[in-house]
């Protein structure tokens, strides 16, 4: 899927990126905490698993077509007055390219790749893919180790909180888990902009009790600000 579909599915449009910024700024400004919103098409490239897919339909649909072998002879024959002895497996040759042509492009569709990838590849994809956006954007190098990821992969239909080590020592998993299973709601429910706003007001209320914001002057911004739309890898 490529980023401008998914944006606008989301119904995420530029005003809507500023607001989610700007409840951001006002969520780490309870905390000394910091928060990295990001969100992605798609976190891997699943063609392998299209084209097993597809390759197994086509086989299957060659297996289904065999005992009919004679009929389609016969139907061959009075398409073409007299068929030549190559038609027939030309036929199956065809039939079965087209099927694997066709079901490959179909896979590339979110809602059958959903189905085509196993869910444990897709679960292990994600957080592959959020784990490494979380070193790419710095926030593990946070000042007291204090930055948490909130990942949200749109094709997968599913979200990632990864809290630095400062964090994860004095936050249960589960109130992370919260956060993420209401964002994921808020984004099928078709409010995608209220629920990264929201998300964030819960962050910056979780990080508040543990890491209060310090004095004026020493509490510098580390991190971008607001939610960070990544393309996906070309393979």
């Amino acid at each position: 899927m490529k980023t401008p579909a998914m944006l606008k599915r989301m119904r995420l449009a530029e005003d809507s990126l500023a607001r989610i910024a700007e409840a951001v700024r006002n969520a780490e400004a309870k905390t000394s905490g910091e928060i990295a919103l990001a969100l992605i098409a798609e976190s891997g490239d699943y063609s392998f698993w299209e084209l097993f897919f597809s390759v197994t339909a086509g086989a299957l649909a060659f297996a289904l077509l065999l005992p009919f072998s004679p009929a389609i002879a016969a139907l061959l024959d009075r398409a073409f007055w007299t068929a030549p002895v190559w038609q027939l497996p030309a036929f199956f040759g065809v039939t079965g390219f087209g099927i694997v042509a066709i079901l490959f492009m179909a896979a590339n569709v979110p809602a059958l790749d959903r189905i085509v990838v196993p869910a444990r590849v897709r679960s292990a994809t994600v957080r592959h893919r959020a784990f490494r956006h979380f070193a790419e954007s710095g926030v593990y190098a946070t000042a007291g180790h204090s930055g948490v990821l909130v990942f949200v992969s749109y094709l997968e239909r599913e979200v990632r909180v990864v809290a630095d080590t400062g964090i994860s020592g004095k936050i249960s998993a589960d109130l992370w888990k919260l956060i993420a299973d209401e964002l994921a709601t808020g984004i099928k429910g078709g409010g995608s902009e209220a629920a990264f706003i929201r998300a964030a007001e819960r962050c910056g209320e979780l990080l508040a009790q543990y890491f209060p914001a310090e004095a004026e002057g020493e509490n510098p911004n580390e991190l971008r600000d607001g939610l960070t739309v990544l393309e996906a890898d070309e393979w």
